[in-house]
């Protein structure tokens, strides 16, 4: 009987490449917020796949950029971190872009990397076929990947096969965590993410980047009905008054969506009260960073 295996994979790659849509794929529910502004993930988020004969913790990282904050550098370093705790890296790119300065720069990071790393092409459903065998070569000049798979992590093209390479770099080991549980953040955290996600899709410019979401109080109450106290966090007084909207008409809305999200999350009825507050310049100050979950190295 063959013996049950177990270990860590990260994902790295440059901002809005996908990582997030790849790890609910790959969960089947979604834990990570997606958007198509670039940096939404923030924090390490780590997505539980489990079968019968193995289970892979999946690490979603912030994406690498050019840092403009200290909540940059927060990022950056936790992407980075990543690449030594894990069996295997998975390095996705963008297929339908091509090769950018961003992908050649993870690639100079990955240099001294000893974990084998994995090329993943996504969004091949957005190219021509002819075009994949160039971009394919083009990488492998750069590299020496220990695999190269294109996905199309938004339709689940070629997921499987993926799933099935990663298992042959798994070491034998005990299963983390239940077959039934898809992460390990606690309900709160994911809750406060799918609130920001809302904010993401609804809003433009500054705001996305200038908000923060926290979750004070989550309790059961006597009739089964979850109560969630939320609170986002702006840096400017107008930016609280853009989240807000018109006779509240924002703020109604980015808890309508959350709302229904966060239901088919904990399956169960669910009763949110939102607030805005100003913490002015809050991505530059270690202590509001360190009280939002950003901690540094972490």
């Amino acid at each position: 009987m063959a013996k049950f295996k177990s270990g860590f994979v990260g994902i790295v790659g440059r901002p809005n490449v996908g990582k997030s849509t790849l790890m609910n794929q790959v969960i089947g529910q979604k834990i990570a917020i997606m958007s198509d502004k670039p940096q939404t993930t923030r924090n390490k988020i780590h997505g539980v796949y489990t079968t019968e004969h193995n289970q892979i913790v999946f690490l979603d990282t912030p994406g690498i950029h050019k840092r403009q904050s200290k909540l940059g550098d927060f990022m950056n370093q936790t992407a980075l971190n990543t690449l030594g705790e894990v069996e295997a890296v998975l390095f996705l790119v963008d297929a339908a872009e091509g090769m950018g300065g961003g992908d050649r720069y993870i690639v100079e990071q990955l240099q001294n990397v000893r974990t084998p790393i994995i090329l993943v092409l996504n969004k091949i459903d957005r190219i021509e076929p002819q075009a994949l065998l160039p971009l394919i070569e083009g990488y492998r000049k750069l590299y020496d990947f220990a695999e190269i798979i294109p996905v199309s992590a938004k339709n689940g093209n070629n997921v499987n096969t993926l799933l099935k390479e990663l298992d042959k770099y798994l070491p034998e080991g005990p299963q983390y965590y239940p077959a039934d549980q898809i992460t390990d953040h606690p309900e709160q955290f994911v809750c406060a993410e799918l609130i920001r996600e809302k904010i993401l899709h609804l809003t433009r410019e500054e705001i996305p980047h200038s908000i923060a979401v926290m979750i004070e109080d989550m309790k059961v109450q006597d009739n089964g009905v979850v109560q969630i106290s939320a609170v986002i966090f702006v840096e400017r007084s107008s930016q609280k008054g853009i989240i807000i909207g018109k006779q509240g008409a924002m703020l109604k809305e980015i808890g309508q969506l959350a709302r229904h999200d966060i239901q088919n999350l904990l399956g169960s009825k669910i009763f949110l009260e939102i607030w805005v507050k100003v913490k002015k310049d809050w991505r530059n100050q270690d202590r509001v960073l360190r009280d939002l979950g950003f901690h540094r190295g972490s």
